[in-house]
């Protein structure tokens, strides 16, 4: 199955393809797709599988794959990434396995790959598990956004967040079964790609952490960290994070 998605630009331009974090869809990258054109841009966003419009998996699979797979559809041989959180952890992972197929990442509060979690994400998705097993599944995705937005968000962010993260909620649960594959094992200083690693000052630990730590784990990466920005700057502050991902993102 191909993932649901979004493309334009012309096709021989430069690929950059957005990968959302697990708590939205796709409509995240609103703000930065038009920018991301006007610059020259072939742009890509997709949904993973259950979030926005790509379903839930039937047979085995994986996101690094299924976004592979995606980039092979559209014939695209080597593109950028840019990912938030969840998306930055299949960005790295991707990058990782597959140098070859990535020119540069855009990191936003990226996850860890074969993360542990901290107190902080313990303690969240007790509160979430608790909403969702007593079937709140609007006051767990509030809870989401909330817990995922800065202070700089507006309610038109909020809003958004909660509509995607209970949609996701939604199709997660009609699924009949989890087909997802073990994630694999990956050696980051296998990335050659450039990385720009941003971190958001009002975030949780296990988010703020791991961008400061991966110039140490991939040669020539950079941290930037944020301070006005929770776990989702692109929807914090849209305009600012645009600018900052023209600046990186290679044009040719």
């Amino acid at each position: 199955m191909i993932l649901s998605h979004d493309v334009d630009g012309p096709a021989g331009a430069p690929a950059v393809v957005l990968l959302h974090s697990s708590v939205c869809d796709r409509r995240m990258w609103e703000p930065q797709w038009k920018p991301l054109l006007d610059a020259g841009f072939r742009v890509v966003r997709p949904d993973f599988r259950t979030c926005g419009d790509s379903p839930a998996a039937e047979a085995p699979y994986s996101d690094v794959g299924d976004v592979r797979e995606l980039l092979d559809h559209l014939g695209i041989r080597r593109a950028a990434f840019v990912g938030s959180s969840y998306g930055g952890r299949v960005a790295l992972t991707l990058a990782a396995l597959h140098p070859d197929r990535v020119s540069a990442l855009a990191l936003l509060c990226p996850a860890r790959p074969a993360q542990r979690r901290g107190p902080a994400l313990l303690a969240f998705n007790a509160a979430e598990d608790a909403l969702l097993e007593a079937g709140d599944l609007e006051g767990a995705a509030a809870l989401n956004a909330r817990q995922w937005l800065g202070p700089d968000a507006d309610e038109a962010a909020h809003e958004l967040v909660r509509a995607m993260q209970l949609g996701n909620f939604q199709a997660t649960l009609a699924g009949d079964e989890d087909h997802e594959l073990p994630e694999p094992a990956v050696e980051l200083g296998a990335i050659t790609a450039p990385v720009l690693a941003v971190g958001g000052a009002h975030d949780i630990p296990d988010f703020r952490d791991f961008p400061a730590e991966l110039p140490s784990l991939v040669p020539g990466a950079v941290h930037v960290e944020l301070d006005w920005a929770g776990h989702l700057p692109s929807l914090e502050r849209p305009a600012q994070t645009t600018r900052l991902l023209l600046e990186f993102l290679p044009c040719s």
